[in-house]
């Protein structure tokens, strides 16, 4: 088992990199809009990951299980 510091320095950047991959995904879907000029007709997704990032964002909880509540999450949508 890590400690909590073991676990940090052992998964930060992963997760750093995850995180800038869909802060990619957001500018590249601005960059769309402005390009063509509207919004998908359909922005359920793009409303999946904002709620998505909520739930992340709450404050730690000792008994979260952030993985789960992600998978029920996005389990709704398709």
């Amino acid at each position: 088992m890590l400690s909590p510091k073991q676990t940090l320095d052992t998964y930060f950047l992963e997760a750093r990199r995850d995180l800038l991959e869909v802060a990619a995904l957001l500018d590249r879907y601005d960059e769309s809009v402005s390009r063509e000029g509207h919004k998908a007709k359909d922005e359920s997704k793009l409303e999946s990951l904002r709620e998505a990032m909520q739930l992340l964002a709450k404050p730690d909880h000792i008994k979260s299980n952030r993985a789960e509540q992600l998978l029920t999450h996005f389990a709704k949508i398709n």
